[in-house]
């Protein structure tokens, strides 16, 4: 009763202006109260919260796997880029993902693949713990932009002087969103950047990953190179650390290299509410020789697919990304030449940098036959191509929501947090006012 007496004080002011200023006056702590109360149950959010979450993500998980398609990249990865950094969070991976409860793993192919191409019966032959080719076919697809996907928009383009990168976004239907990026080093060959991005110990220990704190090899295969491998990787002070477990393999075309990593299934290792383990991620690369700033083939280009499910709102997860993708990227480049000294001057390999030296090797013409597989789509999207013909009117409603918003967390905090909170929830009012 004391609120509604006070609100119709409020409501008798003698203008509207003195109305406006009471009434943000009022709400205005109800605001942060309900702010307050969304972060920490979202941090400290009880045991009892997960009870039946394993059941969701396999139901989920089998039906993801019956699809083809991208479901949802740091890795130039996004997912070695600790590109979400500017909130402590991940920036900067489309496959098939199924949880712990899923079925057992396949076993390995008891002959070698490593030295002989590749035809597409013998790929179907090879049965690797997690990684097959059909990785290797949707990867393929993915370099030469013809999986039938939405279009990509452009996001960003920078340059250094030993090194250019631009990056591209899509939302598809289901799905966190999905990235892609293109970076080019000069005086870096194929093999020595293939190394860079599979040498887990010189990640950690020099630090241009900033965000993995624990890597551990758990299955191997001599023969195709293919590798389970757990990762541990630091979250923000509002979240638990995140734990993934990683299938990952490499294809080699001449001097291309297909690098593809992805969550799997792992029934022996269990679950922990921390770290949580997130299921839905895929990083994967295509390293190849590229035409330096001289004219001379002595750069490197990689091509970064990623995507991954963080257990964080996409949105806030979205804004993570755009405010910290450079200065992430920017980690990578001084990283890659810290290993190129380190490997001139006669440090041994480690055992993730060994790994990457075996192969599986296939022929141009079985690379064609795979990218030839799905439909062409536009490469780039002009960003603001869907918006000029969208009403005028309709966008009033988003903008009040919008401005609304910029104008709390303005008052609020200057801490980007809070804005993300805020941005976050007034962009889905703004959706639902655009539906009215």
């Amino acid at each position: 009763m004391a609120l509604v007496s006070a609100l119709f004080e409020i409501l008798r002011g003698p203008t509207i202006g003195n109305v406006f200023t009471e009434l943000l006056l009022f709400l205005g702590p109800l605001w942060v109260a309900v702010l307050v109360g969304v972060l920490v149950g979202w941090a400290w959010k009880p045991k009892w919260a997960n009870l039946g979450r394993d059941k969701l993500d396999y139901t989920m998980s089998k039906a993801s796997s019956l699809s083809a398609g991208f479901i949802s990249p740091p890795t130039l990865s996004f997912s070695s880029m600790p590109g979400f950094n500017s909130m402590k969070a991940q920036l900067p991976s489309c496959i098939s993902w199924i949880s712990d409860n899923g079925a057992e793993k396949e076993t390995f192919s008891a002959s070698p693949t490593v030295n002989s191409d590749c035809s597409s019966s013998q790929i179907e032959r090879e049965k690797p713990l997690a990684v097959t080719g059909e990785d290797l076919e949707h990867l393929s697809q993915l370099v030469e932009v013809t999986d039938g996907g939405p279009a990509w928009i452009q996001m960003m383009d920078r340059s250094t002087q030993n090194m250019s990168y631009q990056a591209w976004r899509r939302d598809p239907e289901t799905g966190p969103p999905q990235y892609r990026s293109r970076t080019i080093f000069e005086d870096a060959t194929p093999e020595m950047v293939r190394d860079f991005f599979w040498d887990d110990d010189f990640r950690q220990s020099a630090k241009w990953d900033d965000m993995l704190i624990h890597s551990k090899i758990l299955e191997e295969c001599p023969d195709t190179g293919t590798m389970v491998v757990q990762w541990i990787r630091k979250f923000p002070f509002f979240c638990s650390d995140r734990e993934y477990i990683i299938g990952r393999r490499i294809w080699e075309s001449g001097r291309s290299y297909y690098c593809v990593t992805k969550g799997v299934p792992c029934t022996y290792m269990p679950r922990h509410n921390k770290p949580r383990r997130v299921d839905l991620y895929y990083s994967s690369w295509c390293i190849r020789a590229a035409e330096s700033k001289n004219g001379q083939m002595t750069a490197c280009e990689v091509l970064l697919f990623h995507h991954e499910d963080m257990g964080i709102p996409w949105e806030i997860a979205k804004l993570g990304v755009r405010q910290g993708m450079w200065g992430a990227v920017k980690k990578i480049e001084p990283g890659l030449r810290a290993y190129q000294k380190a490997r001139l001057s006669g440090e041994p390999l480690s055992k993730c940098a060994s790994m990457a030296h075996i192969n599986t090797k296939v022929n141009a013409n079985y690379l064609k036959s795979l990218e030839n597989g799905g439909k062409e789509i536009s490469e780039v999207e002009t960003p603001n191509s869907s918006d000029e013909k969208k009403p005028v009117g309709r966008n009033i409603p988003k903008l009040l929501f919008v401005g609304g918003a910029v104008v709390l967390a303005c008052s609020l905090d200057k801490g980007l947090l809070t804005k993300a909170v805020i941005f976050g929830v007034a962009r889905r009012f703004g959706k639902i006012g655009r539906r009215l």
